[in-house]
This record gives C-alpha cells, structure tokens and sequence, in this order.
C-alpha cells in the first residue's frame, strides 16, 4: 500500500509538471500569435501604403524613374526600421545611418528626399528630416568627367564590335544634350520633323534635331523597319532602359581604354553642356536647352576639373 501510495504521488506530480509546461507553452505561443498577428498586419498596412503611395507619385506625373527610385528607398527604410514606430526619433536614426554607410552626400539626401515625400503623404509632417547642407563645389573629380576625346574613342569602339545602335544612340544624346528619359522622344516623326517635343517633370520642351543627325536617324529606322514611333528599340520592339543602355555603354570601356567611372549615361548631357557653353558663352540660353528651371542647376554642369582650377590659380600670379 505504501508504495502504491508513493507511485500515485510520483504520478500526480508529474501529471502536473506536465500541465505546468503545457501552461507554460500554451501562454509562450499565445505571445508568439498575437506577435506573428502584429507583424501580419503591419506587412499588409504598409504593402497597402506602398502602393497608395505609387498611385500619389502617379497623379503628381513623377517619371516612372522617379517613382520607382521612391519605392525602392522607402522599402529600404521600412526593412531597416523593422517593427519600431516610425516617430522623429526613428527618421533622424536612419539619417545618421546612412551618414555613418559612407554615402556621398547628395545620395544620402536623394534618400532622404523618398522618405521625406513618403512621409508627407502619410501625413506625418512631424517626422520629416532635414537634408543634409552641402557647399557648392569648386570643381569636379577629374576621374569622372568624360572628355570628347573619351567619347571619341567610345563611338568608336562601338561601331567597330558593330553595336551601331548603341554609337548612334550615345551620337544623339551627345548632340542634343537630352536625359536618357526622353530617349523615347526620338521617333521617326520627331526626325521628320527635325524637332522633338518632350514633356517631362511638368514642363514641356522642344529639341532641335541637327539636320547631319536626322540624317543618320531616318537611315538606321529605315534599315531597321520602323516607320513610325520610337527609332532606339530592343529587338522584342520595345524602348530600350537606363538600366540596358547604361549596361551596354559600361561594356565598351575596356575596350575603349576609356576609365568605366567615367562612363555613364548622364555624362554624355554633361559634355554637350560643357561642349555648348564654351562655344556660345550663354548660360541661360543653355539652361533653356537642357530643360533646366534654375541656372544654378545649369552651373553644375560646367564647374571645371581640379586641373583647371589648379592652372587657374596659378594664373592669377600671386605667388613670388
């Protein structure tokens, strides 16, 4: 009997270590749920923001560009901030980390400047941070900035792997001074024409074609068969990307001999830019061209390398 009585009570307690623990994992689980739930909820309201968010940038008629460079910087911001409240607190948070990634300073305020309208669309004024104050720049890194020489042998080399396309493409933003976005512009009826429209960030502009470019223009759409439309196509007949003209202009460089830092769409607008002011002089004339709001922006486009600047000084013959 004594031992029957020590083995139910060696039972019974372990019955009830058992529902202890069961109790135990039950509550831990109910927590893990109810957190998993929040999570849940929260992946869905800001899925749902991201893509109100895309429609608010829409009615704004923000580039597709734009609009996608805004979604992909606010995911970012979301993924880092995790399941913290977003308050001023969190936003100037993720201003130092980016100061503290290394980011040049205009990146970390084109960053900035996602969340900033995101925010602003959320109705969270409260939480928007200031950008970060930059001196206008003396001169420019002489590593980036693409010569005519560099776009020579660019051109060049091009045409002899037979990317013609590509030589003809970086000939027409190289003359005319436009954005890799309003390549699309380019159409048969523009070259027709000798003059191309371009509606972009709200304004709308025209460009002059030279005569020697429409030229080259109705020739290659001609050889290709386009008679009507955009001349720069892929070959499943659509506009070509920044990202595949960017990509194929990287790949000639070591060929070219040309350094790939150099090597980048948007350098080919700075070197007209460069190129037209120093034959006209005019600033504003070229502001107008390259569809800018503000001459400061224009001035951007012609600061001068740290050779010249260097040489500059040494002109100036202040030293004995």
């Amino acid at each position: 009997m004594v031992r029957r009585s020590l083995l139910l009570a060696e039972l019974r307690h372990c019955i009830l270590e058992i529902l202890d623990s069961f109790l135990n994992w039950s509550v831990k689980m109910d927590a893990e749920f109810n957190r998993w739930r929040i999570f849940m909820e929260k992946r869905v309201t800001t899925a749902e923001q991201i893509k109100e968010f895309r429609g608010y940038l829409q009615l704004e008629e923000r580039e597709p560009g734009t609009i996608e460079k805004y979604l992909r910087e606010v995911r970012v911001f979301l993924i880092w901030a995790g399941e913290r409240e977003v308050n001023k607190d969190l936003t100037t948070a993720w201003k130092e980390y980016l100061k503290s990634q290394h980011f040049q300073p205009e990146t970390v305020n084109a960053k900035l400047s996602a969340l900033n309208k995101f925010l602003r669309f959320l109705g969270r004024e409260d939480c928007r941070v200031r950008y970060l104050k930059i001196q206008r720049k003396l001169f420019r890194r002489s590593d980036r900035e693409l010569t005519k020489e560099d776009y020579t042998r660019l051109w060049s080399t091009a045409n002899a792997q037979g990317k013609h396309r590509l030589a003809l493409l970086m000939e027409t933003i190289c003359a005319t001074g436009i954005r890799v976005s309003e390549v699309r512009y380019i159409t048969v009826e523009a070259i027709q024409s000798g003059r191309a429209d371009v509606s972009l960030k709200g304004k709308i502009r025209t460009i002059l074609l030279p005569g020697k470019l429409c030229r080259k223009l109705q020739k290659y759409a001609k050889k290709q068969k386009i008679v009507s439309g955009e001349v720069f196509l892929t070959r499943n007949g659509r506009g070509l990307s920044r990202r595949q003209i960017w990509a194929e202009m990287k790949a000639l460089c070591k060929a070219a001999g040309v350094a790939a830092s150099k090597v980048f769409p948007h350098n080919l607008r700075h070197l007209f830019a460069r190129t037209f002011y120093k034959v006209y002089k005019d600033v504003a004339r070229l502001a107008d061209v390259l569809g800018h709001s503000s001459i400061e922006t224009t001035r951007i486009y012609l600061i001068s390398t740290g050779v010249e600047h260097a040489q500059q000084l040494e002109r100036l013959g202040l030293i004995s």
